[in-house]
């Protein structure tokens, strides 16, 4: 191979024809829509990616101080979030009947198996090792790895403290393994933040917003599944529509954030 061969090019730098080559419908023919449900649910999956990637860099900008970029990188998430949801819309150009064509073939794959988003999921803060129970070992490994490092909320509150507005040493050094309790006196803090006028105060708001498009992508998706399946079983052994219900019910990532608005 020549050096003018080896040079980068577009193919190469974003290995294209390896890309490509990962959508593998398993159903005779294959069924028309299969290709679809693939490409989707990858695309998800490299949404999640770059996902845990920014979180994980506001966090390092917030343990850092530094407010503008913070806002810069929660602002990208809310887009890719944003993003995630309109997925939902080229999803649900596929009906019923052709999903059913294929629905099968699926055996026991299943979105309940994402460990990205179970990642993400223990990023913002849930710390349940039941949630992860059924991954492969490689997989749940990350995730219980990712329970036992500070939350995107915990990362906040010591960035609040570091602006100055106190919040208990206790909550800062606690145990950030363990679930986190919402704190009367944490709320107190939120309260002196928004009324400070001070930017700390449009880093919360982001953190709100990414909740709440978080928690819209949720029902979109709720409301995908029941329109294609009905009440019927999930695949990978979840129970479909009520296990995605129930997941629209977990506590607030950001709890202090909501409970302070009912004092403004």
């Amino acid at each position: 191979m020549t050096d003018q061969q080896r040079a980068l090019n577009y193919m190469n730098y974003l290995a294209v024809d390896e890309l490509l080559s990962l959508q593998r419908p398993v159903s005779d023919g294959p069924e028309h829509d299969e290709l679809l449900f693939i490409t989707i649910h990858q695309v998800y999956e490299l949404w999640f990616k770059q996902l845990l990637h920014e979180i994980e860099q506001a966090q390092r900008e917030m343990d850092a101080v530094r407010t503008q970029d913070v806002l810069a990188t929660l602002n990208r998430v809310k887009v890719i979030l944003a993003v995630c949801i309109r997925q939902v819309d080229v999803l649900v150009t596929m009906t019923p009947l052709q999903f059913n064509t294929f629905r099968d073939r699926l055996e026991s794959a299943s979105g309940f198996q994402s460990a990205q988003f179970r990642e993400l999921e223990a990023v913002l803060g849930r710390r349940d090792h039941r949630f992860a129970a059924h991954l492969l070992p490689e997989h749940r490994a990350k995730v219980e790895a990712r329970m036992s490092e500070p939350s995107l909320w915990d990362s906040a509150l010591a960035y609040l403290n570091a602006c100055e507005f106190s919040i208990p040493e206790e909550i800062l050094d606690r145990d950030v393994a363990q679930p986190y309790k919402p704190d009367d006196r944490v709320t107190a803090a939120v309260l002196e933040v928004y009324r400070s006028g001070h930017q700390a105060a449009l880093v919360c708001e982001q953190l709100v917003d990414i909740e709440v498009s978080l928690r819209e992508w949720r029902f979109r998706h709720v409301m995908m599944v029941e329109r294609t399946i009905g009440s019927k079983q999930g695949t990978g052994g979840s129970s479909g529509v009520d296990y995605l219900t129930s997941t629209l019910q977990q506590p607030h990532a950001f709890p202090e954030l909501w409970k302070a608005r009912e004092d403004f």
